[in-house]
C-alpha cells in the first residue's frame, strides 16, 4: 500500500481543469486533483509549431484505481490527442499513502 500513482493531463481552460479534477475526486478515482497555474506549452501540431496556455492537473491515486482514473480523464478531455502521463510513485510518507488508498474506494 506504499505506492501511489500521478496522473498529470493539460487542458485550454482553468474551467475544464476543475471539472475534470471535480469529476475524479468525487467519483473516488483520485483522492486528490491539484489545478496548477498557467503554463505555455509550445509543442508539434498540424505540421506546424503552436504555443498556447495551459493549466494542468495532478491527480493522486492507488494503482488499482489508475486504469479507471484514466479512462474517465480520457473519455472527458477536450484534445484530440490529450496528454496523460502516470508516474508510479513510492510514497514518502505511509500515512499520505494510506489516505490516498482510502479515498479512492467506492
Amino acid at each position: 500500500m506504499d505506492q501511489i500513482c500521478v496522473v498529470t493531463t493539460v487542458v485550454d481552460a482553468r474551467s475544464v481543469a476543475d471539472v475534470l479534477a471535480a469529476a475524479a475526486v468525487a467519483g473516488r478515482l483520485a483522492a486528490c486533483a491539484q489545478v496548477g497555474g498557467q503554463v505555455d506549452s509550445t509543442y508539434w501540431w498540424r505540421s506546424g509549431v503552436e504555443t498556447s496556455t495551459e493549466w494542468s492537473v495532478h491527480f493522486k491515486t492507488a494503482p488499482d484505481r489508475l486504469s479507471a482514473l484514466v479512462e474517465q480523464i480520457r473519455a472527458s478531455h477536450p484534445y484530440e490527442v490529450p496528454e496523460i502521463l502516470v508516474s508510479r510513485v513510492e510514497s514518502g510518507g505511509p500515512n499520505y499513502a494510506t489516505w490516498v488508498h482510502e479515498h479512492t474506494r467506492p
